[in-house]
């Protein structure tokens, strides 16, 4: 039998000729506009607000920015009405409420600025009351348990620190107004609720903190963010004929090509020019909505690449990495192209991960404002700050680094951590050598013990010149020190940021708290303020060093030595996201108010209750493939096998080559109907189980897991030997190498 064409060669060869689409951005207009010139203006921002909104009504929404108020209900009319002109004469017909459910996504219900008069005559009407507040239904969104099916009331209500913004889509314009998404009785049933709630409670204790040592005048201290985003990009052709990528984002099944990343050719290459240009829209869109991308570059792996933004606060910055992530899907499909932002995609090869840089700034009127407290500075004062908070960091993550591995628990995620240049799921934290020296020095006390002399002693004033590169950055660290930041590298491509940042926020606040309790008793027992906050922060540091580690997290002596130092390591998802049950984390989100204890328990429903769900679906789809694609084609390939030794053997050839192949062949068959029969069983017991979550998800961990990993090995040892022109999938090396 011979097969001549296929929808996979004739897909090889549409894709081999396919050139890229010259994207409609300024950049390649005939008179070339800088990106200053059209930076932000689908959003309702500073320059905007000052030239709609008079002078009172402009101070008064830009101090609630500022500060990180509500907005005033006496200037929303007038901000409404402008945001109405501004948005109409854009040729905008639709508003939304635009906020982020439990899903990781974002939701919005679209509604027409037009309405009718008293005469029936048709008018364009947006109110102060639309602008701050409207009420989608609740009752079809994750909420594990906080709202029953049947109640279906939930509210959104604008959040003024992140603008309003103007989405495109093909001939439609949208306002969008980007909101919080509360229940009946005000319960959070989104993700940013907590952020904002924990971005509170963080500012308080830093604030009181400051004031303690002296640094007083600080009106708000807010986290910042960088998030650098990785995904990969193949062709749509390639992504439509893979039922796993398309149900799960991931290959369920997939021989390893001859050439992976191994050549180490790909990080930092030139990037791809049908690739380059698809960037270069997105971040022309981008840029429309005042998302500040400034880097772009190919990833490690094989058609794996990032894009990075400027810092900004971190409640805005979640905003925009979720419209990267939505921008980024659509203007691919617009070029032919898919992007997949699972964290492992392609089993083998690096995963995709989004590297939260965190820091804490202030906001002042006088001195302080827009210093970084996670910078060194000049003197001892300063320098003896950074330590404070540098020490709260430190006690934070090691007095909660279960509850951390909870915020990036996801099906996706475990298979990240660990693999190619992810973290290990151990948490730790990595210092750098010279910031590990000083903390060293400073517990057993070869500074002194006068804070003044200490700190000139240490020479943390010549931090700041050399914090960028006192030592080689550690890929293998879920939380890395990197100068004048900290790195949350463990958090996974797809993730909304807003949860495990909520809870990085949230375990720092406690421990800044703690510090300074501790820092009232000791100055009680009298002495300087310096001396004091000195011997804090040496007790904490002390109790805090388990955390550190700066060696390499994928080593098996890591493993022992975390063990032994009483650290946590926790591979699957599950027994992460069962942390978030422990009594010292229930009593951390109730005493700090950032989470009721039913919106907690909803929050572990939730999650459990999504690992289960993708789970299920993985294990599903890779069923039918196995029934219709794969085993299908290995029977047409022994068909033609048995065929040919046949017309050998009648045409008296003494030497059959086809029968050996075709008993290898079969003998494979036989053993992938067999673990197709057991992954089939996996899957009916765990509907079976299904009314219990944790119960299923343990379930489907173990059992589920591993039925899937012996079906895929031995479909993998058919892709190598089923010929060629039988095989109905795209291949890894065609996905990650199109020519």
């Amino acid at each position: 039998m011979t097969v001549s064409s296929t929808p996979r060669s004739d897909a090889m060869r549409a894709i081999a000729t396919r050139a890229a689409i010259t994207p409609d951005v300024p950049a390649m207009a005939a008179t070339p506009v800088p990106t200053s010139v059209y930076f932000g203006s689908n959003t309702f921002g500073a320059r905007q607000m000052r030239d709609k909104l008079s002078k009172e009504v402009y101070e008064k929404l830009t101090q609630a920015i500022r500060l990180g108020k509500k907005l005033d209900p006496e200037i929303a009319p007038a901000v409404a009405k402008a945001v109405k002109e501004w948005a109409i004469a854009r040729g905008v017909t639709h508003f939304c409420h635009w906020f982020q459910p439990q899903t990781g996504l974002t939701a919005e219900k679209h509604d027409a600025f037009l309405t009718l008069d008293s005469n029936g005559a048709a008018i364009e009407k947006f109110s102060a009351e639309q602008l701050i507040q409207s009420e989608p239904d609740a009752s079809s969104f994750p909420s594990g348990g906080l709202r029953a099916t049947w109640e279906a009331r939930g509210y959104t209500a604008w959040n003024p620190a992140s603008p309003v913004f103007i989405m495109d889509a093909v001939a439609t314009k949208t306002l969008c107004i980007p909101s919080v998404f509360i229940g009946y009785n005000g319960e959070a049933l989104d993700e940013v609720t907590p952020l904002f709630r924990s971005s509170e409670v963080l500012s308080n204790a830093a604030r009181e903190l400051l004031e303690i040592v002296g640094d007083k005048g600080a009106l708000r201290v807010y986290t910042t963010m960088g998030t650098e985003q990785e995904f990969f990009i193949i062709d749509r052709t390639h992504f439509a004929m893979r039922p796993d990528l398309v149900m799960g984002g991931r290959s369920l099944v997939g021989a390893p090509p001859p050439r992976g990343q191994q050549l180490e050719d790909h990080y930092f290459g030139g990037i791809p020019e049908r690739v380059q240009s698809c960037l270069a829209e997105v971040e022309f869109e981008l840029y429309k909505l005042g998302v500040p991308i400034v880097t772009r570059h190919n990833e490690v792996a094989p058609c794996q690449f990032e894009m990075a933004p400027m810092f900004e606060e971190t409640d805005i910055a979640t905003d925009h990495n979720q419209l990267v992530m939505s921008v980024l899907k659509d203007v691919a499909r617009r070029h032919g192209l898919q992007a997949l932002l699972h964290e492992k995609p392609f089993a083998g090869i690096n995963g995709s991960g989004k590297h939260c840089n965190w820091s804490l700034s202030i906001t002042s009127d006088n001195a302080l404002n827009g210093i970084n407290l996670l910078k060194p500075g000049k003197t001892p004062h300063q320098n003896l700050r950074f330590l404070m908070f540098l020490a709260a960091f430190l006690k934070g993550v090691h007095q909660h680094q279960g509850l951390l591995r909870a915020g990036i628990g996801t099906s996706g995620n475990e298979h990240r951590l660990g693999a190619n240049e992810a973290p290990p799921a151990i948490m730790s934290v990595f210092m750098g050598g010279a910031l590990t020296k000083m903390i060293e020095d400073i517990i057993a006390g070869r500074a002194g013990h006068k804070a003044e002399q200490a700190m000139l002693k240490l020479g943390i004033a010549k931090l700041p010149e050399i914090e960028q590169d006192n030592t080689d950055r550690n890929r293998t660290s879920p939380l890395a020190f990197t100068g004048a930041k900290f790195e949350f590298r463990a958090v996974g491509s797809s993730q909304s940021i807003a949860f495990p940042v909520m809870v990085l926020n949230t375990v720092v606040a406690e421990a800044i708290i703690e510090i300074t309790a501790a820092l009232k008793a000791e100055l009680k027992r009298g002495g300087s303020v310096g001396d004091a906050a000195l011997k804090v922060v040496r007790k904490a540091f002390k109790e805090t060093s388990a955390i550190r580690f700066e060696g390499n997290g994928y080593s098996e002596a890591w493993v022992k030595e975390a063990k032994k130092r009483g650290l946590l390591n926790i591979r699957r998802a599950p027994a992460a996201i069962a942390q978030m049950t422990t009594k010292t984390t229930k009593e951390l989100f109730v005493k700090t108010g950032i989470l009721t204890a039913v919106e907690l328990e909803s929050r572990y429903h939730v999650r459990m209750e999504r690992y289960v769900k993708d789970m299920l679906i993985e294990m599903e789809t890779m069923a039918e493939m196995l029934d219709t694609q794969i085993l299908p084609a290995t029977y047409a390939y022994l068909g033609s096998l048995a065929e040919g030794a046949a017309k050998s053997k009648q045409a008296g050839i003494r030497v059959v080559p086809q029968k050996a192949a075709a008993e290898s062949v079969g003998k494979l068959a036989v053993a992938l109907q067999a673990k197709t029969a057991a992954l089939q069983a996996a899957i009916r017991r765990s509907h079976a189980l299904h009314a219990d979550e944790a119960k299923c998800a343990a379930f489907l961990t173990s059992t589920g897991a591993t039925a899937m990993a012996a079906a895929r090995e031995i479909a993998d040892k058919l892709e190598v030997c089923v010929g060629d022109s039988y095989w109905p999938l795209p291949r890894y090396r065609e996905m990650l190498f199109p020519v």
